[in-house]
């Protein structure tokens, strides 16, 4: 600074300055708004905020009828669409005791199987982009497109295939399927390895290793699940630690994939590997793929009045880690509470933890490590302004506020 003529030099220190990074931002496939603070370009606190594409699709649920409510649930997520009706269709085969039959369980694992090939790899896309390697980002992304081709041919869909129904599934394999699938899974296989090699490369590698790491120990602490938990260590897996569909068959055919690092880099591996591993499952499954029928012969609407008032917790493996659902059934065909807890509600925990330290401009590759999907996990929290006290309340309450409001 210059006083009076004199030049003299002052030592400021910086003060924090907060950035909004979203809910709207070219970084971001889906709203939340970060409120980060920085210290020049470091990283020094974040804020993480919900809420922006809420749907309510609990209570949504709760007002309709079990067949009604197993379409919904598949729209939860269009990435893991399968892995919410299967974990839906479990707790109410449970709570009715409806057995499916072997080969129904079996193509519900090809359904899952399939459904984490396409999801790593449209993440392993994005991965790419965040780091600039677009030309990796679109052989990804054209890779991935065999899979929903696949997709297409068996269930008719890319995206919400509507396999599952209460006691089995709605598609069957035939054999010309089934060689066309053995055969894809070939190609695809190399192209995979091939992109494995591209992420491993030293490019990749100095843009990723050593960044956002979430070591083991607090991997545990937060409860994170799935991949992001895989790489910091965590053996965890709910296919093999409760297995489900036709995993109790092949638990000793697939592998765990765990690195220790905990960093982008290692997460990113996780999904490579976990990719090679589910080809395996796939072909085991179409290796040892029962005969018989794919569903009950009744009607699912009869299906569904016979099942009776109880309550049920299911758990799978979706492709981003451990999916937990609720439910409570009414005993006259609907359902009285239903509870989903997504992998990302656990793992938005840690965001946080591996973002302080760090520039603004790794901030859109740690956040896409931990693969976040934001529509399926935001919840609502009625906050008073006038206390500050935070309150749940029921869909007709918050409908009479909104009426109220309006009135006036």
């Amino acid at each position: 600074m210059i006083e009076r003529g004199i030049e003299k030099e002052v030592e400021v220190e910086y003060t924090r300055l907060r950035i909004h990074f979203g809910p709207v931002h070219p970084a971001l496939k889906e709203p939340v708004s970060l409120r980060v603070f920085v210290k020049g370009e470091e990283v020094v606190d974040v804020d993480i905020v919900l809420g922006h594409v809420h749907r309510g699709i609990e209570s949504l649920a709760e007002g309709r009828n079990l067949a009604q409510a197993l379409y919904l649930v598949e729209r939860i997520c269009g990435i893991c669409s399968h892995s919410h009706t299967t974990c839906f269709t479990q707790a109410l085969e449970e709570i009715s005791g409806i057995k499916p039959s072997e080969r129904a369980l079996y193509l519900r694992t090809l359904i899952f199987e399939m459904e984490r090939i396409h999801s790593h790899l449209l993440l392993l896309g994005i991965m790419a982009y965040e780091v600039g390697f677009d030309t990796l980002f679109m052989f990804t992304w054209h890779v991935r497109e065999r899979i929903l081709d696949l997709f297409e041919k068996i269930t008719g869909n890319r995206i919400h295939h509507a396999m599952n129904t209460i006691g089995g599934v709605r598609w069957d394999l035939t054999p010309e399927m089934v060689k066309e699938l053995d055969a894809c899974l070939g190609e695809i296989e190399k192209s995979i390895k091939y992109i494995h090699d591209a992420f491993m490369d030293k490019t990749v590698e100095k843009r990723t290793y050593g960044l956002g790491v979430l070591d083991h120990s607090r991997a545990i602490k937060l409860c994170v699940v799935g991949p992001t938990a895989r790489g910091s260590g965590v053996n965890i897996d709910v296919r093999r630690d409760h297995p489900y569909a036709a995993y109790n068959d092949m638990k000793e055919v697939f592998s765990v994939i765990l690195r220790k690092d905990g960093d982008v880099y290692a997460r990113t591996e996780v999904r490579l590997l976990e990719i090679l591993e589910s080809i395996n499952i796939i072909r085991m499954v179409l290796d040892r793929l029962p005969e018989g029928s794919i569903r009950p012969e009744e009607n699912i609407f009869r299906l569904m009045r016979k099942i009776q008032e109880g309550e049920a917790v299911s758990l799978v493996e979706a492709p981003r880690g451990e999916l937990l659902y609720f439910v409570k059934t009414d005993g006259k065909g609907g359902l009285r509470r239903l509870k989903v807890r997504t992998p990302t509600f656990s793992n938005l925990a840690c965001l946080k933890h591996v973002l302080v330290g760090h520039e603004i401009a790794d901030i859109p590759v740690i956040v896409a490590s931990i693969d976040p999907c934001l529509s399926c996990t935001n919840r609502v929290t009625i906050i008073n302004r006038e206390n500050g006290e935070l309150n749940v309340v029921g869909m007709d309450t918050l409908r009479r506020r909104v009426r109220k409001k309006w009135m006036q």
